[in-house]
């Protein structure tokens, strides 16, 4: 009986070992974009401004998401606005498959309308309004 506990503790341990976890990023720029085939994301906001090739990885600059906004002022000074400058710079890597391994905000500014990140916002990966 002794024998069939440890046999089953060991065979129990051997399992718990084989499995991974995978990391899930609270990124949303992560969460939309890695996995995804590059060409889609550069077909959708245009060609990358630098790239280098490093072995079996790819890693891009991508710039873009220029928009001028004006914002009214907030307080009493409320008939006054000021100009908000978006723009948005992000590093892709990419794998030999033309896949996206990494995606990463170099640039970035607060969004429009409550929206933390202007990157994830113009790049579809911001939380959606329903």
């Amino acid at each position: 009986m002794t024998l069939r506990l440890a046999f089953a503790a060991v065979v129990t341990a051997l399992l718990a070992s084989c499995t991974t976890t995978g990391v899930v990023s609270s990124d949303p720029l992560s969460q939309r974009w890695v996995g995804a085939e590059a060409g889609k994301f550069f077909a959708a906001y245009g060609p990358p401004a630098s790239d280098e090739d490093s072995g079996s990885t790819s890693t891009y600059v991508w710039k873009g998401g220029y928009k001028t906004v004006r914002v009214a002022a907030q307080g009493k000074a409320k008939k006054k606005t000021t100009t908000r400058y978006l723009s948005c710079t992000v590093r892709l890597t990419v794998n030999d498959s033309y896949k996206i391994k990494s995606i990463t905000a170099i640039s970035d500014r607060a969004g429009l309308d409550g929206q933390p990140s202007w990157c994830a916002q113009f790049l579809d990966a911001g939380p959606k309004k329903g």
